[in-house]
């Protein structure tokens, strides 16, 4: 390497300020969500207890959050927006005892790099507040303000002079579905602040200071305040607390499931993954239920800082945290369903009376069922899908086949009845008719079929998928959709998230067959649906398409249309396990191969597989 002065110019030098700050702001200001969380952080460190947060066109415009907390003096004002400026710590010895939130000297300083920045701040004691004007790095205005006291920071035109950036943003649905996320994430842990959320003008949230059965209603639907189950236990170790919403509530996708740690959220694959596996018994697969569960812990034995994100956190000792997460959950569980706990050993007993000194930090424990959370654990791998016991119908804890599923499904017979009697004449055409039959049905799954050169096996569920999706997409293009009108409107409530989805979504799902009307208060009449959906789950229907819609919008690279049809028809398929008749199972196959892509459901995976007698011949040698 050359040296100044000797071979050459250096060609290493310290970069601009505008530059270092740009950088730090693709690792820090992520999206608008971003911007959001540091500045409800700001506020909520600076003593707020009121908090509003203003947004334009899901922060892509503006997002701005107005406080009453301690304000800052002039110069304060200007050192809020210097690299590696904060008031949160001084010393390294601060950095093991962090209880503030924000990221300490970085965020605001990237903000205002890729962004318009107008700040106004009083404090109680000043005569006047401060106006300060910062564009793209650059500090346009400085002078004293008329103004209330507290801080007011409005952040515009996000990724202006970085169109990179901007580009890469997703949908306003999708943005502003990351903003409600936050503003979530913040009301549920303060419950004394008076928090309001304005999204284009529209109020979707206001939130006064109240407990936290009220909170969860207003967050996330009225009939959340009478299903949740509250939890509490203090050792020397931790404080664990929280609520649980019941599995009768449980949602298709993620998105209503809460972890603190001093009152900052973070995220903990294994430790959701065992929070989770305690609803198997009362959940079917892929459904999540809601829950906010937090730490109280000495700030000393948590690390806050191992994340660029700040979104995930290291305790000192993982395994004690997770095994007492998991008992006293538990417990919670199994008291709300009045569930004897035969299996528990007398270390937890029915007094639940534990405390740290029995679970030691790097103590082993069959907690887990012979899996103890250990340090190298992966967490970065998806945790599995739980299937429930209870749910699995016909199929033994030790997973041998019941009789009842080896013997009275495939006889026809329905659980709890009794086969009617018949005379011999109707058990000969029943026998005929039998014999005549040109579709069997496998397990309740699959339809199988005799071809001239072999056999041919068919996914009920695939295929009946692949014909509604079809279905689907022709309603959008036709003028006059059909529609079945309901007797009796249905009245749906739905999340702040569903409901901006749905407004964005509302064109595509009313063209499919749907008739909606959009009501303040996150609120929907549902006046009539497509020919395929049944009566009665109208609601359910609508509410699971959305949630199916939010995951294919983060993993397909699909136009609103398709994923719109592809949810729906991943709703109203017939479900694998339901028995069919051979009309049904010779019409659904009809139906199936007059589609133009009969081979593949609308997902790419097979509906049905062909083996020809060659095959077979080989296989029997």
């Amino acid at each position: 390497m050359n040296k100044t002065g000797e071979e050459g110019a250096s060609i290493i030098h310290s970069m601009p300020p505008e530059l270092s700050n740009k950088i730090a702001a693709g690792e820090v200001i992520q999206r608008p969500a971003s911007v959001a969380k540091e500045l409800i952080d700001n506020a909520i460190d600076a003593g707020a207890d009121r908090i509003k947060v203003i947004v334009l066109q899901a922060g892509r415009t503006l997002i701005q959050v107005v406080d009453n907390g301690c304000g800052m003096s002039p110069a304060d004002a200007r050192k809020c927006f210097e690299a590696h400026a904060t008031s949160k710590i001084s010393s390294i010895e601060d950095l093991h005892k962090i209880r503030t939130m924000g990221f300490r000297g970085e965020a605001m300083a990237s903000i205002a790099s890729v962004s318009q920045v107008e700040m106004k701040t009083k404090r109680v004691e000043d005569d006047a507040g401060t106006l300060l004007e910062i564009h793209g790095g650059e500090e346009k205005r400085f002078e004293p303000t008329a103004t209330d006291n507290g801080t007011s920071v409005a952040v515009r035109n996000l990724f202006f002079n970085v169109p990179a950036r901007r580009q890469f943003l997703k949908t306003d649905a999708t943005e502003l579905k990351h903003i409600i996320r936050t503003f979530q994430n913040a009301s549920l842990a303060n419950l004394e602040i008076d928090f309001e959320l304005i999204a284009d003008g529209d109020r979707i949230y206001h939130l006064p200071s109240q407990p936290m059965e009220h909170r969860v209603a207003e967050l996330f639907g009225k009939q959340y305040r009478a299903s949740l189950i509250p939890f509490e236990e203090e050792t020397s170790y931790v404080r664990i607390h929280g609520v649980l919403g019941d599995p009768k509530l449980a949602k298709k996708s993620r998105g209503e499931q809460f972890l603190y740690v001093n009152g900052r959220p973070f995220q903990h694959r294994y430790l959701s993954y065992v929070v989770l596996s305690l609803f198997d018994a009362w959940t079917k697969q892929n459904e999540y239920p809601f829950y906010a569960i937090f730490f109280e812990i000495d700030p000393a034995r948590v690390d806050v800082n191992v994340h660029p994100a700040k979104t995930e956190v290291k305790f000192d000792d993982d395994r004690s945290i997770i095994q007492l997460a998991r008992s006293v959950i538990k417990k919670a569980v199994n008291q709300y369903f009045a569930v004897p706990d035969i299996g528990r050993s007398e270390r937890y007993s029915n007094d639940f009376d534990l405390s740290f000194d029995q679970i030691t930090p790097g103590e082993k424990s069959d907690t887990f069922g012979g899996q103890s959370p250990s340090k190298d654990i992966e967490y970065e791998k998806e945790p599995v899908h739980f299937q429930s016991r209870i749910n699995n119908r016909g199929r033994m804890p030790d997973g041998h086949e019941s009789a009842d599923a080896l013997y009275g499904e495939a006889s026809g017979q329905i659980e709890g009845e009794q086969a009617p009697a018949q005379d011999a004449e109707s058990r000969k055409e029943q026998a005929r008719q039998e014999s005549n039959k040109t579709f069997w049905q496998l397990h309740n799954r699959y339809i199988l079929t005799q071809t001239r050169t072999g056999v041919c096996m068919i996914d009920q569920h695939a295929a009946h998928k692949r014909i509604i999706y079809e279905k689907a997409l022709s309603a959008t293009e036709e003028s006059l959709p059909g529609t079945q009108q309901l007797l009796f409107a249905q009245t749906v409530e739905l999340s702040a998230t569903e409901f901006a989805l749905l407004q964005e979504l509302l064109p595509i799902i009313q063209r499919m067959g749907f008739s909606i009307q959009l009501l303040s208060g996150n609120t929907a009449i549902i006046n009539g649906v497509p020919a395929d959906i049944d009566i009665g789950d109208e609601r359910a229907v609508l509410k699971d398409m959305l949630n199916q819609y939010r995951d294919l919008n983060n993993k397909l690279r699909l136009d609103a249309r398709d994923k719109v049809a592809i949810a729906f028809a991943s709703r109203t398929a017939i479900p694998r396990g339901k028995k069919l008749t051979p009309p049904e199972m010779e019409m659904l196959i009809d139906q199936l191969f007059a589609c133009s892509e009969p081979y593949q459901d609308p997902l790419k995976r097979p509906t049905l597989i062909y083996m020809s007698l060659d095959e077979l011949n080989n296989r029997f040698r």
